[in-house]
């Protein structure tokens, strides 16, 4: 081996490897908060395995067996409870690409499983060892990445609910330490530097590492100035409306009550920052507005807010409704402001020290104005009288017919799929009363297969409806999900219906004598239905999978048969479960339905996942052989690109030792006994050429003087490459 390789310190490649590492790293943490990832650490220990791995430049198919079988424990870890590599663990295997490769042909994204993603995310992390290690440290070209890296954390900063202020900050520190080394150990190898000081490298970047630390520090305590422009976020969604929407893909939220319903679908992230804290003797939904024009994408109102100032509300219900007068104090928590009154049913009228209450007649929407009619929304507490009503199902089911006045809540788009319609008739076959159809289609939701789930929750794509995709496609998705579905249904068969959105309860920190202490967080936003009864009012109703009415509904005492029984029992099943909770079926249940979707995803057509496989198989195997076969080929750019990246010594050895090789392989070795020239002579004489003793004169003065005399580069490359290309013709 050369001196000259020998002297090189490793402490270069190795620092340079170990910043893009980190790099990388920040590109990872975000996502458990932007994505359904779990289990990320699962995920760092394997980057850092394959790094490892390629820092240390093993031999290529040791390298590819260690990287793919910790591949492979990996997913037998997460998915899998059956005996590793046994025949039963390979059938399941096979089962769920199959099942993918379906997915995939007929382009079906969201129904693409979790352990088929972590191994394309798991195969993505061992591509990225590779070509870090191009980057970093062959190359030591490391710019791009480090750009890409910024604007990366920059676009998660902006448009997600990720904090990426910390992230940047290490970013700057950890890319301006690498571009530090990388150009220093350009320097280096330009140079040919090979002075025994070089053992002692490290001490040559205590410079660049104070440098940095000291310009991060100044940077991170000096004041800084205020935004300076406005934010451009409101402006990009406004001109962008359809962004994210047109696919069938997933787009993440952050759970809370929002302003704009006007389209609804796509993921969320849970947020339990807490919202208010309500003083209250009964655990009721906390009402906000309603909405009545569903659009076949979301939700808007028929006509503009109309604020009309009152400080007492006409009452919600009738007469013959019982109600009982509360009061609940309202506090909000942090920062938290709204524009709008939080309500119960039943609302009253509203007790604060500072304005006059209005309310818009169509959404009910309830604000506090001051007396030059601007909106106060900056209330850190306030009081509420109401009377909550308690709803008599006996004189729900003998409400008389609907009134045609209420034509605005039965009003649907004419381009809504007419199964839909269909499907409502058909849950509601054989009920007499409105009631008993409005609670047969309440409980449809939980007896067809329908999840709650706030992940891998698809959008309608263009032209789909909100609702007809839920029913018929996805049945996947949370309260926005079920609550407009249910409407929609209702609406179908001209029952009037609205959508209603605020808050649940909440969970319960605290007891007097007096009063209850709920604490309600981002995580209880939620949206449900009311319907409308005559010589009643507005009845609502939780089709949501996992969440319990929070209505009070009694019978008459004659009447104590199963009506009451059903009902008291489904309060108090859903009672046990806080509101925001997802219901997560049994694991037997999991596995269960797993296995049936692997063994029969297309209903019967499970033989086309066998095709579906070997095609796939035949495809890799092809893919393998051209890529044996032209190595030599791909290899040679390769070390071209990297000695003519670099002239050194070090790569004109590697380049020079990849011809003997070659040579080697054609059946045209070195001989034992035989000197290089003489090699070379032999060589030139079986190509007519004399381009190998060229290279052999170069490499000799390289092996015994230590150093490349002055010849241009694209010289030696011409008379490399040209002697490949005679090689392998």
């Amino acid at each position: 081996m050369m001196k000259y390789e020998q002297s090189r310190p490793i402490f270069f490649t190795s620092l340079l490897y170990i910043c893009g590492y980190i790099l990388f790293l920040e590109w990872l943490y975000p996502l458990e908060q932007v994505t359904d990832t779990h289990n990320l650490t699962v995920f760092v220990i394997y980057s850092a395995f394959c790094f490892v791995i390629s820092l240390f430049q093993i031999k290529w198919w040791l390298s590819f067996i260690l990287k793919g079988v910790a591949l492979l424990f990996i997913v037998n870890h997460l998915f899998f409870e059956t005996t590793f590599l046994s025949p039963n663990w390979m059938e399941q295997l096979f089962l769920d690409i199959g099942f993918n490769m379906d997915a995939v042909l007929s382009q079906a994204w969201y129904q693409l499983t979790p352990m088929f993603r972590s191994v394309l995310f798991l195969l993505l992390i061992w591509l990225m060892s590779y070509l870090l290690h191009y980057w970093f440290v062959v190359m030591k070209k490391i710019l791009l990445f480090v750009l890409l890296t910024f604007v990366y954390l920059a676009i998660l900063d902006t448009f997600t609910v990720y904090n990426g202020a910390l992230a940047i900050i290490r970013a700057f520190i950890i890319s301006f330490i690498a571009l530090g080394v990388a150009n220093f150990s350009k320097e280096m190898d330009r140079e040919a530097i090979s002075f025994p000081w070089m053992r002692k490298s490290a001490a040559w970047m205590i410079p660049i590492i104070a440098i940095v630390a000291f310009s991060s520090a100044v940077g991170f305590a000096a004041p800084k100035y205020d935004p300076q422009w406005p934010d451009p976020v409101p402006f990009i969604q406004s001109s962008a409306e359809n962004a994210g929407i047109a696919g069938e893909g997933s787009v993440v939220q952050k759970v809370g009550y929002g302003e704009d319903d006007t389209r609804l679908g796509g993921s969320f992230v849970q947020d339990y920052t807490p919202v208010f804290q309500a003083k209250a003797e009964e655990n009721h939904y906390w009402r906000i507005e309603t909405k009545d024009v569903y659009t076949g994408k979301g939700w808007t109102n028929s006509s503009e807010a109309n604020y009309v100032p009152t400080n007492r509300i006409p009452p919600m219900y009738d007469n013959t409704v019982d109600t009982e007068e509360l009061e609940a104090t309202i506090e909000f928590q942090g920062n938290t402001s709204f524009d709008k009154i939080l309500h119960p049913y039943g609302f009253k009228e509203i007790s604060t020290h500072r304005g006059n209450a209005y309310v818009d007649l169509n959404s009910e929407a309830i604000q506090l104005r001051d007396e030059g009619f601007e909106v106060i929304n900056d209330l850190n507490t306030f009081t509420v009288d109401y009377d909550y009503p308690t709803f008599n199902i006996d004189k729900l089911r003998e409400t008389p017919t609907i009134r045609e006045s209420l034509d605005s809540y039965t009003q649907l788009p004419e381009t809504l799929p007419e199964r839909v319609k269909e499907l409502a008739k058909e849950i509601t076959a054989g009920e007499e009363t409105a009631y008993d159809k409005v609670k047969a289609i309440e409980q449809y939701f939980s007896t067809n297969g329908f999840t709650y789930q706030t992940t891998d929750v698809p959008v309608p794509k263009e032209g789909q409806d909100y609702v007809d995709q839920f029913l018929f496609d996805s049945k996947v998705g949370y309260c926005d999900n079920y609550s407009t579905a249910m409407v929609v249904l209702l609406r179908s068969i001209d029952i009037p219906a609205r959508w209603a959105k605020g808050f649940t309860g909440g969970e319960e920190i605290d007891s007097t004598s007096d009063y209850n202490v709920y604490e309600v967080t981002n995580a209880n936003a939620h949206s449900w239905v009311e319907v409308f009864f005559p010589e009643i009012g507005w009845v609502p109703f939780e089709p949501t999978q996992g969440f319990s009415n929070l209505s009070d509904f009694q019978t008459s005492m004659a009447d104590t048969g199963a009506e009451q029984d059903d009902v008291l029992a489904q309060q108090d099943q859903d009672e046990q479960q806080t509101p925001e909770e997802t219901p997560q079926p049994s694991q037997e249940e999991e596995n269960q339905e797993a296995e049936a979707a692997m063994a029969s995803p297309s209903e019967g057509n499970s033989s086309f996942h066998w095709l579906y496989l070997v095609i796939l198989l035949v495809i890799l195997a092809l893919l393998v052989f051209i890529g044996y076969r032209t190595r030599f080929r791909w290899k040679t750019i390769i070390i071209k690109r990297k000695f003519m990246a670099n002239w050194n010594a070090e790569n004109y050895q590697e380049a020079y030792h990849y011809v003997m090789k070659l040579l080697r392989h054609r059946g045209d070795g070195k001989l034992p006994d035989e000197t290089l020239r003489e090699y070379a002579v032999k060589i030139d004489r079986k190509y007519s050429t004399d381009e190998m003793k060229k290279l052999t004169q170069h490499y000799e003065q390289l092996l015994y003087r230590q150093e490349i005399r002055e010849v241009p580069r694209t010289e030696i490359a011409q008379l490399w490459q040209n002697l490949i290309k005679r090689i392998l013709a």
